[in-house]
């Protein structure tokens, strides 16, 4: 099967679970493990931050994140797709004890005027205190589509002049870098927190990170104990996350590449009404009125091809350094085949 339901099926290359097995590994609750240590020290350099925090997923360092950045009855503003909201379990409202304000964006994407309309006064004892803004980019339900620098700097003073804290899930940041040709210092001048996925395009099998000032990050070390996500001889992950950032970023690019031939493909038949453009490596279809997403996907199941339906209209197939050109020819092939 080609499987293009999520970059999160990506398994460890030879080469990475070489690497892996040659990394040096100690208690990480102790601060012991060296892989660990090195990894948390390149990610933060990267991104000109203080301080990183390995994490088993993005869920925890997002959620995490939120914990440090507010206290019970607080609010957090965030898109209406984004993941903090929509696939986190409702972490904000059990971890952290506070209130959501969503807004509408263009595709999963705020601008600094909605968000400045949607701080609530903190003298308004009616409201709870505005205090965190939660961006996602690439945005998941929005396609993978990206900010652009000068929007994330308007957020970002927005913020500032409003005495709230900014974070970032970056679950599928380096598709953005990538495809923006952006830096991550410049990201790391905007936010107070990012998170990081390694265990989507960028291959490894588990592990995302959590960037931020030395005292953050403390204070996050903290928070990841009490969710039960202390890790011991963390270094075998480590080193994956490490062979990740290492190999595996400027090759995203032909992920980018392959999301453009099949939605290429998709606009050619009759039942697909609409493909999102897709701007990183995820491509979003809305299927036309006589057919709906299921039928879809069980068709393209029957050719061989793996995708997922996100609601009755809608079909997202996501493509990944695990697909081949050949697989990505074969997908095309039983798009073609298809008549529904």
């Amino acid at each position: 099967m080609i499987d293009l339901r999520s970059d999160t099926v990506t398994t460890p290359s030879p080469a990475m679970k070489a690497f892996m097995l040659e990394c040096p590994v100690g208690d990480d609750v102790f601060g012991e493990d060296p892989t660990v240590t090195r990894l948390e020290s390149l990610a933060a350099s990267m991104f000109g931050m203080e301080a990183a925090l390995f994490c088993p997923s993005g869920t925890m360092t997002n959620q995490i994140a939120i914990k440090a950045h507010t206290q019970p009855g607080e609010e957090v503003i965030c898109d209406e797709l984004s993941h903090v909201y929509q696939y986190e379990g409702g972490g904000i409202a059990f971890n952290a004890l506070c209130a959501t304000k969503l807004l509408k964006g263009n595709m999963g994407l705020l601008k600094a005027c909605q968000i400045e309309e949607a701080i609530n006064n903190p003298l308004d004892v009616h409201k709870p205190k505005t205090t965190l803004v939660s961006l996602e980019n690439t945005s998941n339900r929005g396609g993978g589509s990206c900010y652009e620098m000068d929007d994330l700097n308007q957020i970002a003073d927005c913020c500032r002049s409003n005495h709230l804290k900014l974070h970032l899930d970056g679950a599928r940041l380096f598709n953005a870098l990538v495809a923006k040709k952006q830096q991550p210092c410049e990201y790391g001048k905007i936010f107070d927190s990012i998170s990081i996925c390694l265990s989507k395009g960028l291959g490894a099998p588990v592990g995302s990170l959590l960037l931020g000032t030395g005292k953050f990050i403390t204070q996050s070390r903290r928070i990841r104990k009490v969710l039960g996500g202390g890790m011991r001889q963390a270094g075998i992950m480590a080193g994956a996350a490490l062979y990740a950032l290492e190999n595996n970023v400027e090759r995203l690019a032909i992920d980018h590449q392959h999301a453009g031939k099949v939605a290429e493909a998709l606009r050619r038949k009759d039942f697909v009404k609409e493909v999102v453009n897709p701007q990183t490596n995820i491509v979003l279809f809305k299927v036309s009125h006589t057919t709906n997403a299921a039928e879809v996907v069980n068709a393209l199941k029957q050719q061989g091809v793996l995708c997922l339906s996100i609601n009755r209209n809608t079909v997202r197939m996501v493509t990944h350094l695990d697909l081949s050109a050949a697989m990505i020819s074969d997908t095309i092939e039983a798009i073609n085949k298809l008549y529904i």
